[in-house]
Formats: structure tokens, C-alpha cells, sequence
């Protein structure tokens, strides 16, 4: 019997840390959450045991958006037999997938798993906010990683259930905490070697870490993120003179030996973050983090991190000095970093997420 089924409405192999997430609850030979897996088809085969989806038509707003959601119903349809299926688990709840396991599997309790894509989106397309408002009105129960996920969910769908609504934080692999790689460099002179790895959307910020970075030509920028993506930034960047190195875009274990080389990680967000998977994965490598205090990381990473305000030109000079002044800063950011990660392993993730299950499966109202 298939007692979990869940979809993400992204190829295999894209960006972001949803699909992290997913590789690392819902895959491997031992998966911490077993389940039937969906992805769409894409240019890379998914990792097993994920089963992709036909991708044509997609979407995102207006009556072409509804056309491929029934597409989907209609393969979903094809695949599942709700007899088999206990429990659904919504992932990006303001996308096609989410609706369309929704109708093609109706009467079968789920759980959605709240990202911070879904809360961008749903603030700025009404068919995003619309199926949102729809998925939480279905849902047994929400799952939001940080109260401030839970806040701006509320913004956005005011006639949501409160009770429906759990904390459950993401989690980095347990393995990346017990044995995180080793530093591979001495702390020393030199230019300060900054990392950035993400997406490069506007949201993310980078332009500004960009032109803050380009003012002190004593930090070296490192950007691992979508080819295409650097491909835009890349004439801005000249235009600054930013003192930069593009990585490309790394698999996981690249880029947590990319950690281990440089000195600290920005992560420059302009606006809401769902958890911040890179910083923690980051903190975990013994990787010091230094941070925009936007809601959402500030919930993850708050004193465990160095909050820097990016958008002031000269407040990351002002940071990194004190941070090369002060030699047991960059030790006790590592410190209080370890500490950090240790409490949100993807076993902690993947427990709350199961027991969570079970108490909605078993029929009775989940507590939060």
C-alpha cells in the first residue's frame, strides 16, 4: 500500500531549496519519509525512487495555468488508486501539483508544506493566491518552518485556521552535523573570501552584495548559482569592477567543500525567507554566516549569525573589519554556528513530519 504520495511542481535537478528538501526527506535507499514521489520531467533524470510528470503547458497564472492542472490531474489520475494512498503531502502549495493531487486524490487527508516561493508568488498573482487560499481551506494540517512563514501566511489567507497551522523547521542531513567536512584553509591575511550560493532573483539580493562588495576591493566575492541566472548579473558586475569568482552551479557535496574555503557566507535576502537551507547547511561546515535580518532568518539564525544590513554600502567594510579585528569573532560565529545546525537535523524534520501524520491518518484533530 502507498501510504504517502507527494509533488513538486519543479523539474529535477532545479535550483532552491525545496527541491533539497525533498531529495533529502523523500529519496535514497532508505528514505526518511517513504513515499510515491513526483516531479516533472525535466532535462536531468531525478534521483530514485522520484517519478516524473509530463511538464507541457506550464504555468502560472490565468485559464492556461487551470488547463495544465487538469493535465496533471489527468496523469496523476492514470497513476494512483486512492485505496492505496493514506496521506498526501502538499509541497509549494501555490502551484499546479498541489491542486491537482488535491482533485485527483479527493477525501484523502494531507498535509501542506508551506515555501516561501508559494508566499512571494501568492502576494503578487491572484491565481497563486487563489490556490493557496484553496489548499489551506483543504489541508488537515499546515506545516510553516518559522513564525514569520506563519505570519505572512495568515496576511494572505485571513480565513485560515489557526489550530491547522504546525512549526516544523527544516533540517540540514544529520551526517553534515555529526561529521562536517574539514576546514580546508587557515584563518590569515589575504583578501576576505566571501561566498554567495543560490538563486540569483531579485529577492535574493545580490545585486547589492554586489555593489557593497565592489567598495572595498579587499574582499573576494565567490557566486555559485544557475549558469543562466549568472549570465544576467555578469555585465553588472563588470560594470562595478566587483572583485568576483563565478563557481558555477555546485551539487551538494561541492558545495559544502566550497564552504570549508572561504571565510564567511552572505546571504544578502531582501524580503522573507521560508527557513535559509544554505546558511544552516553553511553553519554546519563551520562556515560563519553573515546575514540580511529579514524575517524568516532572523527566526533561524538570529544570534548564531552576524546580521549585516547589505543595503548599506559601507555596513559590510564596517562588518568585515571588526571581523579581522577581533580574532575570536570568526571562532565563536563557528561555535555558535555548530550549535546552531545541530538543532534543526533533517531526522528532527522528518520525525514531526511522520508523527504528524499519523495523528491525522488515525483520524483524530492534530494538535499543535
Amino acid at each position: 500500500m502507498t501510504k504517502i504520495v507527494t509533488a513538486l511542481d519543479l523539474p529535477a535537478g532545479s535550483p532552491g531549496g525545496s527541491v533539497e528538501l525533498l531529495y533529502d526527506l523523500y529519496t535514497g535507499p532508505d528514505p526518511l519519509i517513504p513515499a510515491r514521489t513526483f516531479m516533472l520531467e525535466g532535462d536531468h533524470p531525478p534521483p530514485p525512487p522520484i517519478e516524473v510528470l509530463p511538464a507541457e503547458g506550464k504555468c502560472l497564472t490565468g485559464s492556461d495555468f487551470w488547463a495544465y492542472t487538469d493535465a496533471l490531474i489527468t496523469h496523476l489520475t492514470s497513476l494512483l488508486n486512492p485505496n492505496d494512498v493514506a496521506l498526501t503531502h502538499l509541497q509549494h502549495v501555490a502551484f499546479g501539483a498541489t491542486p491537482a493531487l488535491l482533485r485527483a486524490l479527493p477525501g484523502i487527508p494531507s498535509i501542506a508544506l508551506v515555501h516561501g516561493t508559494d508566499l512571494l508568488q501568492a502576494a503578487c498573482h491572484d491565481t497563486q493566491r487563489h490556490v493557496l487560499q484553496y489548499t489551506v481551506s483543504k489541508a488537515a494540517a499546515i506545516v510553516v518552518p518559522t513564525t514569520a512563514m506563519a505570519d505572512q501566511l495568515s496576511n494572505l489567507a485571513p480565513r485560515l485556521d489557526p489550530a491547522k497551522v504546525h512549526h516544523v523547521p527544516w533540517g540540514v542531513p544529520d551526517h553534515l552535523v555529526t561529521a562536517p567536512p574539514p576546514r580546508r584553509i587557515p584563518d590569515g591575511p589575504g583578501p576576505f573570501r566571501l561566498l554567495y550560493a543560490g538563486r540569483l532573483t531579485a529577492e535574493k539580493g545580490v545585486r547589492t552584495l554586489a555593489e557593497a562588495c565592489a567598495n572595498d576591493r579587499d574582499i573576494t566575492l565567490s557566486i555559485a548559482a544557475p549558469a543562466d541566472q549568472y549570465a544576467t548579473l555578469a555585465p553588472r558586475l563588470q560594470e562595478l569592477r566587483c572583485h568576483h569568482r563565478y563557481l558555477g552551479w555546485l551539487d551538494r557535496s561541492q558545495l559544502w567543500r566550497c564552504f570549508t574555503e572561504h571565510d564567511a557566507l552572505a546571504v544578502p535576502s531582501t524580503t522573507l525567507e521560508a527557513f535559509g537551507l544554505v546558511a544552516v547547511e553553511a553553519q554546519a561546515c563551520g562556515l560563519p554566516v553573515l546575514y540580511q535580518p529579514v524575517p524568516g532568518l532572523t527566526d533561524v539564525l538570529a544570534g548564531s549569525a552576524f546580521p549585516v544590513d547589505f543595503a548599506n554600502p559601507t555596513a559590510l567594510t564596517t562588518a568585515i573589519n571588526l571581523l579581522r579585528r577581533n580574532p575570536t569573532l570568526l571562532p565563536d560565529l563557528r561555535t555558535a554556528g555548530y550549535a546552531n545546525a545541530a538543532r534543526h537535523t533533517l531526522s528532527n524534520t522528518a520525525t514531526a513530519l511522520l508523527e504528524l501524520g499519523k495523528r491525522i491518518t488515525r483520524g483524530s484533530r492534530p494538535r499543535r
